[in-house]
């Protein structure tokens, strides 16, 4: 079976259906979602409506909570963005039951996922919502053999937008550092499978993971950007720099 990760969409329609495509091409079996499916992108409701069609697990994330509640912890910028894809939710789009059904959807979403020693979560297994784990973490072994504790074989998550893999021998691999793939053996993995909508390592392009037996690749897919960017443009309340930031992955 294959299965494919992605995580931190932040209402980027343009990259989730460029990846969605690349994965009806590599063949997967089944997609999970970890997560901010919402926040600081032009499209949050088309892509909830394809995470909800699409995925077979999805995990919360802080940006997915943080437009059910107040949010809490965000700067100006992606504060506002929150209130503006809350109003685009609370909006008739389609019929008053489909509104609610993607709401109900969003409070349901769990915070963490556990299975045949795999756990997925959007931040860390420590604190699946908010905490992050960058790849300089791996300098502060105490934070380290904190978080590997808590890892049963291996852990998915995004959160940073920066994708690569932990090792419990406090290493870490950035996909170009292992040629995009890596083998799942005997030692625990933290295994970060980058974002779909706002890439932060440099590369603009989308990122997600395929699971395969006892391998994990990572896929990079080019997606028209500047359509994305000129979609935030136009929108007010949501800051000219969430737009360039998506040109150079930053």
């Amino acid at each position: 079976m294959k299965r494919a990760l992605i995580s931190d969409i932040h209402a980027n329609l343009e990259s989730l259906e460029a990846v969605l495509d690349d994965i009806r091409r590599q063949g997967v079996s089944e997609i999970y979602c970890l997560g901010d499916i919402v926040g600081y992108g032009p499209n949050p409701v088309e892509c909830v409506d394809l995470v909800r069609r699409h995925c077979k697990v999805s995990i919360m994330g802080n940006h997915d909570q943080g437009a059910l509640f107040d949010p809490e912890g965000f700067n100006a910028v992606a504060e506002q963005a929150i209130f503006w894809t809350r109003e685009q939710l609370e909006r008739p789009c389609g019929s008053s039951a489909l509104m609610g059904e993607r709401w109900d959807f969003l409070g349901e979403l769990p915070t963490r996922w556990e299975e045949n020693g795999q756990l997925y979560v959007h931040g860390s297994p420590r604190n699946p919502l908010s905490e992050y784990v960058f790849p300089d973490d791996i300098y502060n072994p105490r934070k380290m053999e904190k978080l590997f504790a808590l890892v049963p074989q291996c852990c998915f998550q995004g959160h940073t937008h920066v994708p690569g893999v932990f090792t419990e021998s406090a290493e870490f691999f950035s996909p170009e550092d292992i040629d995009y793939e890596f083998p799942l053996g005997q030692q625990k993995l933290m295994v970060n499978v980058g974002s779909v909508g706002q890439p932060r390592d440099g590369d603009p392009r989308a990122c997600y993971v395929i699971l395969e037996d006892d391998r994990l690749r990572f896929r990079r897919v080019e997606y028209p950007v500047e359509k994305t960017i000129q979609k935030i443009y136009a929108i007010p309340e949501l800051d000219n720099s969430l737009g360039d930031r998506l040109r150079g992955g930053q």
